[in-house]
């Protein structure tokens, strides 16, 4: 339906058929028998006290994976969006350029500023292709037209959110050298890149590229680990030893 309908997520309450495939979405997945089992046999302590080797493992898989220096654990993909804001944008007044119909707009309850306090400036979704900006992109033409002028009056620019891949716009992917093109446009202009990526092993997975080359342009980037890997719960946020270290912070 139209943007900003309710969701059809309470429509169904539970499927008493376990050979029917339920296509609502990808975070209704299960976890299989052996991803049970597992759970079931791991050691586990307490996270917030650094006592649990099965997160800090999972964490250490993680950062290696997409060649970043740390990774913090969290219950959802909301949450790590939110703390990858916060951590980027630690001060007050400071702006976010993202794309109209970003998850992080649409439907994370406005948390960028109502928790965060940040101002988020939204730029078009890109709808249809063309040479410059993929389907679900937003245009480094927009982006840079977006950057507040250093200006007392002016919220302060800090972060560029993409999503990859893009839930609105038909989980359509963001290929590499666009999310390099926009990396380079934030370094030159001294701003941060994070990357929305709860489905970004689909983006990847349809590139052929790793998710370490796909992301290498990002200072951070959120995973959900419920979608199509099927886990009960949680999610990631990669980046940089200093920036999760705040983001860790923020989580508490």
């Amino acid at each position: 339906g139209p943007l900003g309908e309710p969701r059809a997520h309470n429509q169904i309450t539970a499927l008493t058929d376990p050979s029917a495939i339920d296509l609502r979405s990808d975070t209704v997945t299960r976890p299989t028998p052996a991803m049970r089992l597992a759970i079931s046999e791991a050691i586990v302590g307490d996270d917030v006290f650094g006592d649990d080797p099965s997160v800090k493992e999972l964490e250490a898989f993680a950062s290696r994976m997409f060649e970043k220096a740390a990774a913090v654990f969290c219950p959802s993909g909301t949450m790590a969006n939110l703390m990858a804001i916060m951590a980027h944008c630690d001060a007050r007044g400071s702006e976010v350029i993202v794309g109209s119909d970003n998850h992080i707009i649409m439907y994370e309850q406005g948390g960028i500023a109502t928790m965060a306090g940040v101002m988020p400036r939204t730029v078009p979704t890109q709808k249809v292709p063309d040479d410059q900006t993929p389907v679900g992109g937003i245009s480094l033409a927009a982006i840079e037209q977006s950057i507040r002028a250093d200006d007392q009056h002016f919220p302060a620019t800090k972060l560029v959110c993409l999503e990859n891949t893009h839930n609105l716009c038909g989980g359509s992917v963001l290929p590499t050298e666009y999310v390099d093109s926009v990396g380079t446009l934030c370094r030159q202009k001294g701003l941060k890149l994070h990357v929305d990526g709860a489905r970004i092993f689909n983006a990847a997975t349809v590139l052929g590229v790793s998710v370490a080359r796909l992301c290498k342009a990002a200072d951070t980037v959120s995973v959900c680990l419920s979608k199509g890997l099927a886990s009960p719960i949680g999610s990631l946020l990669i980046g940089p030893e200093d920036l999760i270290r705040r983001a860790r912070r923020h989580r508490k």
